[in-house]
């Protein structure tokens, strides 16, 4: 797939200049080769037909990866979107069953919604870590750990599910994004998958890389952490 051999381009790249010294600092410790600008979009609420499998196509057609935290209660008979988004190299990850607020709920509660969408996760894609996004992007501060996977907020909030008006949204987007930018969006609204794809555009225009959330730790040397909330690529 040409998608993932330029990614393995890209790291080979990332390696060969981590041992050569010409890897220049991002923020903290972490490294990025120099020149090479990589960026994460990411998508909530998700999947939606006619919206998800659209943005799947201009994704697939643009060489770009993306981040997918969905609502389990969304899966049933969207099956084949999430097959196919781990198929074509996207990152799927859980945003609880019913986008279910996490800060403030009990544990009984939180455990219950977190693990029945990991189960049809798990039963659909197979055993892995399913990284969280908790909705609206807290839990109750202490328990962090509890939840065993890395957690996942964002940089960059264009707000698409108030204005839907895709020229606002991209416009939001452009004039905030940056290397190593987590980008929220939400694949539900028509407006948000026309704007991303203007993102990508746009963006790869620049010299930007869309690669996974995963993909953008590791790129700046980061190894993800069980219970930590990842807010861009340098942590």
């Amino acid at each position: 797939m040409v998608k993932k051999s330029l990614f393995i381009f890209a790291l080979a790249i990332l390696t060969a200049l981590c041992f050569s010294g010409e890897a220049i600092p991002a923020e903290g410790e972490a490294k990025i080769p120099a020149g090479e600008k990589y960026i994460a979009l990411t998508f909530d609420d998700g999947p939606r037909r006619g919206t998800t499998d659209r943005l799947l196509d201009g994704l697939k057609e643009r060489e770009a990866s993306a981040t997918f935290f969905l609502i389990g209660r969304q899966i049933e008979g969207n099956e084949d979107l999430v097959s196919r988004m781990a198929a074509e190299g996207h990152q799927v990850g859980n945003h609880t069953w019913n986008h279910q607020r996490l800060e403030g709920t009990t544990s009984a509660v939180v455990a219950q919604e977190v693990a029945r969408t990991e189960a049809v996760l798990e039963e659909l894609l197979g055993g892995g870590e399913y990284w969280l996004r908790p909705p609206y992007g807290q839990v109750t501060a202490g328990t962090e750990a509890s939840f065993g996977v890395p957690m996942v907020k964002w940089s960059v909030d264009p707000r698409d599910w108030e204005s839907r008006n895709t020229e606002k949204v991209t416009q939001a987007i452009l004039d905030y994004a940056e290397p190593n930018s987590i980008i929220l969006l939400h694949d539900i609204y028509p407006t948000s998958v026309d704007a991303a794809l203007k993102v990508v555009d746009a963006l790869q225009e620049e010299g930007y890389w869309f690669v996974t959330v995963e993909e953008l730790l590791w790129l700046n040397g980061l190894q993800p952490e069980a219970g930590k909330m990842y807010k861009t690529g340098n942590g």
